[in-house]
């Protein structure tokens, strides 16, 4: 019996790609039990000066998987090799470079562009992570509905409600205030903490704000807004936290708020509602798909809605219990068992065309 060897492409599990690498990490750790006796998962790593950002892996990458007669290629970055390759499956995450161009120069937004619809050419089929994303790539790309499908993600299964001991340890550690709604992500524009903190002037209460994540110095807009509004004491800045710390983090918040424009899926949402945090977010983008009837949903675009959702959170105890419930309701319906096995799926059938 004849092995089929498919090929998984870990290049951008890198800190540079945080979401792209926990994506991948998960997938390869999801797939293995998954494959039949004549199938093999093969990881893609780097090799010297072969990254996803370099000219070099136009050939040297293609070459590897010839000589390891490789039946698929899985593309998890748009920046990856354009020919000699066997049929291939690429990943779609998101169109911020063009959704969001203050974000990045000209130049970058034009190689962005050029490079995507390269790979999207390149690749035999591709696989958005939101039915979301997937109607964003299919009108700004022009694409037959047909080329692209949804596999989305799930939170890892390590998101779950956390003991009490390692919530109040976790809490002294990173001194935070016994109640406090909960933010998690970076600083960048598109995430819409200016009116997070303006909509946070209006809410009264002991309740604080805790606005966590990696934060680029680049974008000081919010934290300038919360001192201009005197907002000092009433929201905390810890910065980035620990990867293995984050589920204890989601579950001693009271409740989870994530005001973004745009997301390609909204991971944090989902991590939120599998550790029994409830969860107010966007209306927008993916946001309203991944949360289901889950979690309690406002325009990112009205401080006032913003604030009003924060407002039911911190007051209506009822309605928090509602949401926790339903959230962890919503997270059950998403694991990497799925995931894989829909991605496997893909894997098989465009291998299969490989004998044709």
């Amino acid at each position: 019996m004849s092995e089929r060897l498919f090929v998984l492409d870990t290049r951008p599990a890198t800190a540079h790609f945080p979401g792209i690498g926990r994506y991948v990490r998960s997938l390869a750790e999801a797939l293995p039990p998954l494959l039949a006796e004549d199938e093999r998962l093969l990881l893609l790593t780097p090799s010297k000066g072969a990254g996803p950002f370099s000219l070099r892996q136009q050939w040297e990458i293609p070459l590897r998987l010839r000589r390891r007669r490789a039946a698929l290629y899985h593309s998890t970055y748009y920046l990856m090799p354009y020919v000699g390759l066997p049929p291939t499956l690429l990943t779609l995450y998101d169109l911020i470079p063009l959704r969001f161009p203050a974000l990045s120069t000209p130049r970058a937004r034009l190689l962005f562009r050029w490079t995507t619809t390269l790979a999207l050419r390149r690749a035999t089929h591709a696989l958005a992570i939101s039915e979301a994303t997937r109607q964003d790539f299919l009108r700004t790309f022009r694409l037959p509905p047909e080329r692209i499908s949804t596999v989305p993600l799930a939170a890892a299964p390590r998101f779950l409600p956390q003991p009490p001991q390692v919530i109040e340890a976790l809490r002294r550690r990173l001194g935070l205030p016994p109640r406090f709604v909960l933010y998690l992500g970076s600083n960048k524009p598109h995430k819409n903490l200016v009116r997070l903190v303006e909509a946070w002037a209006g809410v009264e209460g002991p309740v604080r704000l805790v606005i966590a994540g990696a934060w680029d110095a680049r974008f000081p807009q919010a934290r300038e807004r919360a001192a201009a509004l005197g907002l000092e004491d009433r929201i905390l800045w810890p910065g980035r936290v620990a990867e293995e710390d984050l589920p204890a983090l989601y579950a001693a918040a009271e409740s989870f708020v994530f005001p973004s424009l745009y997301e390609g899926f909204g991971l944090p949402v989902l991590e939120a509602m599998a550790c029994g945090t409830p969860v107010a977010c966007s209306a927008t983008s993916s946001l309203p798909e991944v949360a289901g009837e889950a979690a309690l949903l406002f325009d990112p675009t009205q401080v006032e809605a913003i604030r009003e959702a924060l407002h039911r959170l911190t007051t209506d105890a009822e309605l928090r219990a509602a949401l926790t419930e339903r959230g962890l309701e919503q997270a059950r319906r998403f694991s990497w068992e799925r995931t894989a096995a829909a991605t496997l799926r893909y894997y098989r059938r465009l291998a299969a065309l490989r004998g044709r």
